[in-house]
């Protein structure tokens, strides 16, 4: 038993988490049927657990390879059934109905807890909760008037980036305002969601790194290798590993994650996004409490992917080795890509050449739409240099800036 707060898998009255080996054999409950679950499932299959997702969508990435109970997230009766077929349940988003995660903390085992899941659905107070773990985050305020938001770009400084307090993901859900005459502009895009808005200073930064960090019901720690991610039009193109940053900022990020895991008390995986910024410093963006687009480079590059990781963690078993077994780019297929990837796994090219081979996950969704998350691609090399001269040599990707 170790010590946590109050949620799901805990002893309220004690205050302790409540730990429970897993075995092989067992079932795990997926809260959510996308692509995280789909990649959960095939990571712990041969590992001997069983499937069952959760989602409302029938035929989904998860469910092509699990058990599926097709129904709303907000369905008490599908989640009292999760419940009850399963051993242990985990999930795959943060916005997890409040009702719903009432209802599986008093009928099932879930070692993430709901009081992680209540900090990281909010911004605010997953802001206040990163400063009292000991991290440096964007200077920022809450807004709940359009005066609030003039007062606050006032104090900050433009550029700045208004965005909801819930929700929100791939750019959605913000406003980069760099000048205060669009402040009434974005405060009216923004209040009109009906969500409370947050104000963040713009930090001037040399990348975005980002950290999977581990944790085990039994209280294990480990952290994979930082990634460098570059994004495009608000969504992760690509995510590089070894990150091209110095040694002490690799060393500072990973120590940094691992000191967040704990002081959340987390049980897990939890995504920790950093910004590198120009003055040496890193500053926290945000964390996710899930397998993460950025840790799809450990599928193959590492000797234990983030997603074994992730099971073994809420299982109570002994987490594996997050190193690092080759340099490797992961770029995102998303719906405007899936064509141009399709013909090329059809080709002599798909298994790549001595200095980058490829390694492709399609991830079953019916529609291919632009911007929608289809797959990636893991391209292992000896230089991510190579990597990075593939993704533009494919044709597939349009070249930044051409």
């Amino acid at each position: 038993m170790t010590e946590g707060t109050n949620g799901m898998g805990q002893n309220a009255s004690s205050g302790k988490r409540e730990t429970r080996v897993i075995e092989p054999g067992k079932t795990i409950g997926v809260l959510g049927g996308g692509q995280l679950g789909r990649m959960m499932a095939l990571a712990g299959a041969p590992l001997g657990y069983r499937f069952v997702a959760l989602d409302p969508v029938a035929d989904g990435p998860c469910g092509q390879v699990s058990a599926q109970i097709v129904a709303a997230y907000s369905d008490k009766e599908a989640a009292a059934e999760l419940a009850a077929r399963t051993d242990v349940i985990t999930y795959e988003f943060e916005n997890v109905d409040a009702e719903v995660a009432a209802l599986l903390e008093e009928r099932s085992y879930v070692p993430q807890g709901s009081r992680l899941l209540y900090t990281t659905q909010h911004r605010l107070r997953e802001k206040a909760a990163l400063e009292a773990a000991g991290a440096t985050v964007a200077p920022y305020a809450a807004v709940s008037s359009e005066a609030d938001l003039d007062a606050a770009v006032e104090r900050l400084g433009t550029p700045c980036v208004l965005k909801t307090a819930t929700g929100g993901y791939d750019g959605k859900g913000q406003f980069v305002i760099r000048d205060r005459s669009e402040v009434a502009a974005a405060y009216a895009e923004l209040a009109a969601s009906g969500a409370e808005l947050v104000l963040e200073q713009f930090i001037a930064f040399q990348c975005e790194i980002s950290v999977i960090a581990a944790r085990s019901s039994a209280g294990e720690t480990s952290t994979f290798p930082p990634a460098e991610n570059i994004h495009r039009g608000g969504i992760l193109h690509a995510s590089i590993v070894p990150a091209r940053v110095p040694a002490r900022i690799l060393a500072e990020a990973e120590q940094l994650a691992a000191q967040i895991v704990e002081s959340f008390d987390a049980v897990g995986l939890l995504a920790v996004e950093m910004f590198y910024g120009k003055d040496g410093k890193l500053y926290v963006n945000e964390v996710a409490p899930r397998p993460h687009n950025s840790g799809h480079y450990t599928m193959e590059a590492c000797i234990t992917s983030q997603f074994e990781q992730h099971v073994r963690a809420i299982c109570g078993l002994p987490l594996g080795s997050p190193d690092l077994r080759t340099p490797v780019v992961m770029v995102n297929v998303l719906g405007e890509h899936l064509d141009g990837v399709n013909k090329l796994i059809l080709s002599p090219e798909s298994v790549g050449t001595d200095l980058v081979r490829p390694k492709f996950h399609l991830y079953g969704k019916a529609e291919g739409k632009t911007g929608r998350k289809m797959g990636h691609i893991n391209l292992l090399c000896g230089d991510t240099a190579d990597a990075l001269a593939w993704i533009d040599n494919a044709g597939i990707w349009p070249v930044e800036g051409a």
